[in-house]
């Protein structure tokens, strides 16, 4: 120790030179561990941003999502056609509205080369819709399938294995729908033999709301996404139409007796996957989250989402959950053979949900709509 200032003790000006080192060897320190986190947008179904799934991305990149949640492809288009351009740095979709997203402007074109196509199966490495020619605006990230959801107390799968138990005389108003036409409107046109169901003529379509129609006084409800969970959890539905793991799975795991199969008639299959917001302030750090989450690690966290399971297109995903979780890799069918989720794909058995061809969405919603007031 030295005298400063005639006597005062101070730090002689090698200590303070010492100090001073020490204070440049660690940044991280003085820079980042105090500063506010950066605000990162996100326009998603519901359980995309929770903690489970975010938590260590946000403590990694000092980032802190602000999510906004939706329920439906044609919610997510009016949110985005209210907001002004920036407003959500990430957004998720299912796949047959990227084309929309796309087409209207709301969201960037991206580098394939960013992201972890290599460690894809190769049915997702240049998925349907994601695309425009060789120019990519989205990324698959989840998928999951639509079929019948049911009370094991009250079905056995065998009786659930066909879209006729809805007209069951047993289960009269017992027949739940989650209120969208889409994935219930195609599951009726599968029954009806359309092998395409979201390509039908005219009279394929007649055929359908007719079909549909019939089934109307068996039905309990229409419900949202909340009272889904709730009606199948309470008893209140024994069987439900356009659904399936995604909600079934997360009650299952929860000890409630109920569970999806994929019917004789087959599925339909729902993706997810992240796109970068037109006009994001924030787009370098959108990239680094859908790297994230499309990472083996990512995905593996994903397919456990504490709001709802799913499927995901990462082999390498696939391996890390088998590893963390073989029990629940297993009851998702993410385990490599027959009977496994991607051998369901390739087998013929499930139809990739997507937009229709031959009628335009207000049809088949305006219909819907009547039904529902039947």
């Amino acid at each position: 120790m030295t005298l400063i200032n005639g006597g005062s003790p101070g730090l002689s000006r090698r200590a303070a030179l010492a100090l001073g080192a020490a204070a440049l060897a660690t940044p991280m320190l003085s820079r980042r561990a105090f500063a506010a986190p950066t605000e990162l947008t996100m326009l998603a179904w519901y359980g995309h941003a929770e903690p489970d799934i975010v938590a260590e991305f946000e403590a990694e990149r000092n980032v802190k999502f602000v999510p906004k949640y939706y329920t439906g492809g044609d919610n997510m288009l009016g949110l985005i056609s209210q907001s002004p351009p920036g407003t959500f740095d990430v957004i998720l979709s299912d796949a047959e509205y990227v084309q929309q997203l796309n087409s209207a402007g709301y969201i960037e074109a991206l580098d394939p080369a960013d992201y972890p196509f290599d460690e894809f199966f190769p049915e997702f490495q240049h998925f349907p819709g994601h695309w425009d020619g060789d120019t990519l605006y989205s990324v698959i990230t989840r998928f999951g399938f639509l079929g019948v959801a049911y009370n094991t107390d009250a079905l056995t799968e065998a009786q659930a294995s066909t879209y006729d138990v809805f007209w069951d005389p047993a289960l009269k108003g017992k027949v739940g729908h989650f209120d969208w036409h889409l994935p219930n409107l195609g599951q009726i046109s599968l029954l009806n033999g359309n092998a395409s169901p979201y390509d039908i003529d005219p009279t394929a379509w007649d055929a359908v709301k007719e079909k549909t129609m019939t089934l109307r006084p068996q039905v309990g409800g229409f419900f949202d996404y909340g009272g889904t969970f709730s009606s199948l959890n309470n008893g209140q539905m024994l069987a439900f139409a356009g659904i399936g793991d995604w909600i079934t799975g997360t009650l299952e795991r929860n000890g409630a007796k109920v569970r999806s199969v994929i019917p004789e008639q087959g599925g339909l299959q729902f993706t997810e996957s992240f796109s970068i917001g037109k006009g994001s302030s924030k787009a370098e750090l959108a990239k680094e989250w859908i790297q994230y989450v499309t990472s083996a690690k990512g995905q593996a966290k994903s397919a456990q989402m504490a709001a709802y399971p799913c499927i995901v297109p990462s082999q390498k995903g696939w391996e890390v959950l088998n590893a963390e979780n073989p029990a629940e890799a297993k009851r998702q069918g993410m385990v490599e053979g027959p009977g496994s989720a991607i051998d369901l794909i390739r087998s013929g058995r499930i139809k990739y949900r997507q937009l229709l061809v031959q009628q335009s969405l207000e049809e088949w919603n305006d219909f819907w709509s009547d039904y529902k007031g039947a």
